[in-house]
């Protein structure tokens, strides 16, 4: 059986990194970690990341979710292809809403069950690689037609069923 990618698990408690080591290293080809938020960015910018697990509270004492929730944007803006699950033990469904409304893939709560973690990692994954988003498989129609027509848009536009001019709007949105 094959191994999935890398993922990055940030989280501050070390406890919690080295048990998701042994738990996922059967299904990881690469597992990096870090203690603090402030180098995710920095990491991802240099490594190739495939998922990211995300703890949602890194200050001692606070449990709101607002750490958790900051960071996820932060990568979606920059990274809007990775998926991120958040991890959390201080669960309750408004945050989960409010994960996923700002781009969470998933939502696992600790302290979580083996199989289910690794099966929900496994399906985030799986589905990135089965769904292609609309703006992409527009872009992917478009070039061929535009190709198909040997550039002339004119004619592409025509086979599309569109305006010139609505042509060069979604080539200039979708470029």
């Amino acid at each position: 059986m094959s191994k999935y990618g890398t993922i990055l698990i940030v989280d501050d408690n070390t406890s919690i990194l080295t048990a998701m080591r042994y738990l996922l290293d059967g299904t990881f080809e690469r597992i990096l970690t870090l203690t603090q938020p402030d180098t995710i960015l920095k990491t991802m910018a240099q490594e190739e990341i495939d998922i990211v697990l995300l703890d949602m509270n890194f200050t001692l004492g606070v449990n709101s979710g607002q750490e958790g929730l900051f960071w996820l944007r932060a990568i979606r803006k920059q990274h809007p292809q990775t998926p991120v699950v958040l991890l959390t033990a201080y669960a309750d469904v408004s945050l989960a809403v409010k994960g996923l409304k700002s781009g969470a893939a998933d939502f696992i709560t600790k302290p979580w069950d083996n199989d289910e973690l690794v099966r929900k990692l496994k399906d985030v994954l799986d589905m990135q690689q089965e769904i292609v988003s609309l703006d992409e498989m527009e872009k992917e129609h478009i070039r061929k037609t535009i190709d198909r027509c040997h550039g002339n848009l004119t004619q592409a536009a025509e086979l599309l069923g569109i305006t010139r001019q609505t042509l060069y709007n979604k080539m200039k949105r979708l470029s």
